[in-house]
């Protein structure tokens, strides 16, 4: 099975309106590291990327707490994603986002990811959630995940209820959002990664279950039962699963064993070219 996955983490922001981040980089680092140590994914792109040099010979990339992400680099990243041009498609797409998300009332109401270069005061909003529902309509990819770690973002949702007939035609879905439409996404106090991002990354932790595979059903179940436990909690994960699990993160079950001890006497029971005698240690 081939998987390919997007993750994007933007800290910075050009409009005044929209403060920096701190915890955005960190959030969607953490989520592509554990999906490439344990998630058997085939490619794994970062935004916005920086490239770490070791020993001047082998280059490691990480999400950059200081990079930029447009709205015209996430788009084309999307589309290579959700409908590459090759002819051997993955079987699974994940895109997992942390940043800014905005929602807008007025006549109609849409909701945005917004990326490093988003001024809503002339309507340059970000990534419409519409626009990435409709790509997930048109995408020849069977299993999607959609993992929205940002304010606003259960407005996406919207659209998976939209689309609920298409359970039973051979396509499987995950989204987890961050937030009801109308609420926030919070940093944990006690973490130095988000809420939602903080149970994803707990969740996905193989010792967290008995099964081999962490699958989307196991990991909404984990969130939804840890969100619950959290008194006066404000901010709420929502969840679609249409279709079947999906695999996730895989570890090997190590069982510990002892070997089997004997007790080892110093006789020998062959008695080599003499005739057999039967002595008492015999």
């Amino acid at each position: 099975m081939s998987k390919d996955a997007l993750i994007v983490g933007i800290n910075n922001y050009r409009y005044e309106g929209l403060k920096n981040l701190p915890s955005p980089a960190e959030d969607a680092e953490a989520i592509a590291s554990i999906l490439e140590q344990h998630g058997q994914f085939n490619t794994i792109r970062r935004l916005p990327e920086a490239i770490q040099t070791i020993d001047s010979a082998i280059n490691y990339p990480y999400i950059s707490q200081t990079g930029e992400v447009y709205l015209k680099q996430l788009k084309y990243s999307l589309v290579k994603l959700f409908k590459p041009e090759s002819n051997q498609i993955p079987d699974t797409a994940l895109f997992y986002f942390s940043g800014h998300g905005i929602r807008k009332t007025s006549g109609i109401t849409e909701g945005f990811l917004c990326t490093s270069d988003v001024n809503p005061d002339i309507e340059f909003n970000g990534l419409s959630f519409k626009w990435l529902g409709e790509l997930l309509q048109e995408s020849p990819i069977k299993q999607q995940i959609i993992w929205l770690d940002c304010c606003h973002s259960g407005e996406f949702l919207n659209f998976s209820e939209a689309t609920s007939q298409e359970i039973g035609k051979g396509r499987d879905r995950c989204f987890i959002a961050a937030s009801r439409e109308f609420g926030d996404a919070l940093v944990d106090i006690n973490s130095k990664y988000s809420v939602l991002t903080k149970l994803i990354l707990e969740g996905l932790d193989r010792h967290q279950y008995d099964e081999k595979w962490v699958t989307t059903l196991s990991l909404s179940k984990y969130i939804d039962e840890q969100i619950k436990q959290i008194k006066g909690n404000l901010q709420h994960p929502i969840f679609t699963n249409l279709g079947e699990p999906i695999p996730l993160t895989y570890k090997e079950k190590i069982i510990a064993t002892t070997p089997e001890t004997k007790e080892i006497r110093d006789i020998c029971p062959y008695k080599g070219l003499r005739y057999f005698e039967l002595e008492d240690h015999d």
